[in-house]
């Protein structure tokens, strides 16, 4: 079995960390974790609930008085070391990623390293957590500007990206001075564990980040209607962030949520065509096109896009879709059994409405949750693909005629996540960057993401920014002090 790979094998684990212990809760509840490439099981993590959920707010409560006391050097040298050791563990971590999640091998250690950097980031950037000190309105006041820690805060993470999800987060909330209880998805537990025990080797204590194990909803309502618990942070689905969102106002709780997205990708006419390509294939096919920035609608301008459309696709077919552990391997399974439907019927609606298939179409001979790179051209405007994220490795191509029509395009759908443009023309470059409805523009650039820029969107993509020097202001409150008796 790939397991008996892992050269340090402490970092599976089968059990959750909460209250200061591992444990595995009530051992009749259990959940099977599959790997998406052969349908095997890796392994069982426990189905924890309310019980363990108030278990673990009570011990980041307790954890927080000590945690957010101490100097944010010393907690940022202890951040970096599980950066450290976060690296030194790269391939163990990456092979765990690629088992439960499916993605290439390639791509899960590039996964980790981008992990890494978060906690790196924040490490340092926690030692930056300036007040202000304003000149007062009266002679006998003085005002200052104090940040604290928010206290205990909840992150539910999604399995696309099972580790670096986790750490943009907790990074940042630990940094100032936050304790975390994190949540990661029933589908991809694995690496959760793994970095719950990197941070107790980092000698991070055992209170401050914890992690559940189990399903969503009674874990998360859990978190989320504690008064104690001052913040949570989702990143997941636009539906289920808007009932996070509607049942957080009992407690008016602070929140990030980082929802769903539906990208476009603009090429216009004096784009660089294989520049073009070759970020639209990065953008796009990435871990299947399971990520929430990827390229979702390729709007191409008249005068390029049939020059495009080849070219593109002839790229696409080079793609190899194969188990992730394999070598050469560039797109692996798909999650599940639905995932795979719902890019079968988005394929279904676009040949429906007057689309072309180029490429692809179907799933791939090796498994049932392996899907063939697939590219439609000629795509309508109402197409489901036009007005919903797929989530898979399928490419439409829109014709558009002017830039006013390319932007009206990008910009028609209630999803304001990432967003890509190509042209030469610098004019260009900044009408679009003023008029696209997004959080985040990629201009000739098909992979925007990194620690130090805000991770976030708009609309209902969602509010809060991960990341950068904004990415800790998320976990801070401010407050203001004033002093009088100065005469």
């Amino acid at each position: 079995m790939s397991l008996q790979l892992l050269q340090k094998k402490d970092l599976f684990r089968q059990e959750a960390f909460w209250g200061g212990a591992w444990g595995k809760g009530n051992p009749d509840l259990k959940i099977e974790v599959v790997n998406p490439a052969t349908l095997d099981i890796i392994g069982t993590v426990p189905s924890l609930g309310r019980k363990e959920t108030l278990e673990a707010v009570q011990t980041s409560l307790l954890a927080f008085q000590d945690w957010s006391a101490r100097p944010a050097k010393e907690r940022s040298i202890l951040i970096r070391t599980w950066s450290d050791l976060m690296k030194k563990n790269r391939e163990d971590l990456a092979l765990l990623m690629t088992l439960e999640q499916g993605k290439p091998l390639i791509e899960s250690r590039a996964e980790i390293d981008y992990s890494a950097s978060f906690l790196e980031w924040f490490a340092e950037e926690g030692k930056r957590v300036y007040g202000d000190i304003i000149p007062s309105h009266r002679r006998d006041t003085k005002i200052e500007v104090i940040k604290e820690p928010v206290g205990v805060c909840g992150i539910l993470t999604p399995w696309n990206f099972p580790s670096s999800m986790i750490t943009r987060k907790a990074g940042a909330a630990l940094s100032a001075g936050c304790t975390v209880i994190g949540k990661p998805s029933e589908l991809t537990p694995f690496s959760a564990l793994a970095l719950a025990a990197l941070a107790l080797e980092a000698g991070i204590p055992e209170g401050v980040f914890q992690v559940l194990t189990g399903y969503p909803e009674e874990i998360a309502n859990t978190l989320i209607d504690s008064s104690e618990v001052k913040k949570i942070s989702f990143t997941g689905s636009t539906r289920v962030g808007k009932l996070i969102m509607e049942r957080s106002a009992k407690t008016l709780k602070r929140l990030s949520l980082e929802l769903g997205g539906n990208a476009p990708f603009l090429v216009f006419d004096d784009a660089d065509l294989e520049a073009a390509v070759k970020g639209a294939i990065l953008s796009k096919f990435r871990n299947a096109g399971q990520t929430c920035v990827c390229a979702n609608r390729f709007l191409v301008q008249k005068g390029i896009y049939n020059d495009f459309v080849s070219l593109f696709s002839e790229s696409a077919l080079k793609l190899k879709v194969g188990n992730g552990l394999e070598k050469d391997i560039t797109i692996g399974p798909l999650i599940s059994e639905v995932a795979v439907q719902k890019v079968e019927g988005h394929i279904r609606d676009a040949i429906d409405k007057g689309g072309k298939l180029q490429l692809g179409g179907k799933r791939s001979e090796l498994g049932k949750l392996f899907f063939s790179p697939t590219v439609i051209s000629e795509i309508s405007e109402d197409s489901l693909s036009m007005n919903e994220e797929v989530f898979g490795p399928v490419a439409p191509i829109y014709r558009f005629e002017s830039m006013e029509d390319g932007l009206r395009i990008a910009n028609a759908t209630p999803s304001g996540l990432a967003s890509y443009a190509y042209t030469q023309d610098y004019r260009k470059m900044r009408i679009v960057a003023e008029n696209i409805q997004a959080g985040m523009l990629g201009i000739n650039e098909g992979l925007i993401s990194t620690e130090q820029a805000p991770f976030g969107g708009l609309k209902e993509s969602g509010f809060g920014r991960e990341g950068s020097k904004y990415g800790i202001q998320e976990y801070l409150n401010v407050k203001y002090v004033c002093v009088g008796g100065f005469q």
